[in-house]
């Protein structure tokens, strides 16, 4: 028997290039899976199928033969699938022709779901061990006390958690990774600001998404809790650091001005921010918070970039492409 068609990653189906209807077989994980109805009335799937090296996104339509199995299979499915490779509006968008989802023993095959699953580019181990130093680097007894709390309670969650469904650090560790990326910058520019609590501002970086242990779930494919789609991670993180501060005895003072940067730390009330920052604390807090999140949309699309390619894909936390061609 001939031997079966090589598994391509989706960072090998870029790179084929925009010339459509060369044939490929895949293992991927359906990521999103939405259901929807096109202008005729006719129902569709739109779906974002990946792996750890990038995703896409494809259409089936209710007259394709895979449009209940995928359906059925549901979002964090793994599926097999074979197709031809076709591009809509300057994006991958295969044709489906054949899929099947994975059994418990195929899944169990070495190495296979470490092929699926993104994770954060640097070590967790030594990431976890930064953010370790600096709790302890917070002098103030009660705010160090109040961090170490939530952390207790938050567990290995935080160290395996995504930092967000797909805008940024969306993948295992991604959580960690922007929150010691944030201490970094925090550090960094504290001394530019006399104004604000170091120890404050540093507490309420460490703190600013613990909710999100709480929001998300899934393996891998990540999607909203329901308390995550209830309450959402700014009132999980408050409610959090809360019960924390008020065991670990934080002066109402601290506790308050922690508490607002929690609620304020997204930035924008259509951001999902329960109030506007208002002390510089919080105003300190979500600046950096706003620039790691595109930071690390910057650097996702830089590892994930095909070669020869100038410009990524649209990226939607910065309503435009990224230019990729690096300087000479």
């Amino acid at each position: 028997m001939p031997d079966a068609d090589p598994l391509l990653s989706v960072h090998e189906l870029k790179s084929l290039g925009t010339a459509g209807g060369r044939p490929f077989t895949s293992v991927l994980v359906v990521k999103k899976l939405t259901a929807k109805t096109a202008a005729n009335g006719n129902p569709f799937l739109s779906l974002d199928l990946g792996d750890r090296t990038g995703s896409f996104s494809c259409t089936i339509f209710n007259d394709n033969p895979l449009f209940e199995l995928l359906k059925n299979a549901g979002e964090g499915a793994v599926v097999r699938v074979e197709g031809k490779i076709d591009h809509f509006q300057g994006r991958l968008s295969p044709r489906l022709a054949k899929a099947a989802v994975l059994t418990e023993d195929e899944l169990n095959a070495p190495g296979l779901l470490e092929n699926l699953a993104e994770t954060s580019p640097e070590n967790a181990e030594a990431l976890w061990t930064e953010l370790n130093g600096f709790m302890d680097s917070i002098g103030h007894a009660g705010l160090r006390a109040t961090v170490r709390a939530v952390f207790d309670e938050m567990g290995e969650d935080f160290r395996w958690a995504p930092a967000a469904m797909v805008m940024h650090h969306a993948y295992r560790h991604g959580l960690l990774e922007h929150t010691v990326h944030m201490a970094r910058a925090a550090r960094a520019l504290l001394p530019l600001y006399p104004e604000v609590d170091a120890d404050l501002a540093l507490a309420g970086v460490l703190l600013h998404d613990a909710g999100k242990t709480i929001e998300y779930e899934g393996t891998l494919a990540t999607k909203r809790s329901r308390r995550g789609i209830l309450q959402g991670h700014v009132v999980l993180g408050y409610q959090l650091v809360r019960k924390a501060a008020i065991k670990a005895k934080l002066d109402a003072g601290r506790l308050e001005r922690l508490e607002h940067i929690i609620l304020s730390h997204q930035g924008e009330l259509e951001w999902g921010a329960a109030v506007y920052a208002a002390t510089p604390e919080a105003v300190f807090v979500s600046k950096i918070d706003d620039l790691d999140a595109k930071m690390g949309m910057v650097q996702r699309a830089l590892r994930q970039a095909v070669e020869g390619e100038e410009f990524s894909e649209k990226l939607p936390g910065l309503n435009t492409p990224l230019l990729l061609a690096k300087l000479d």
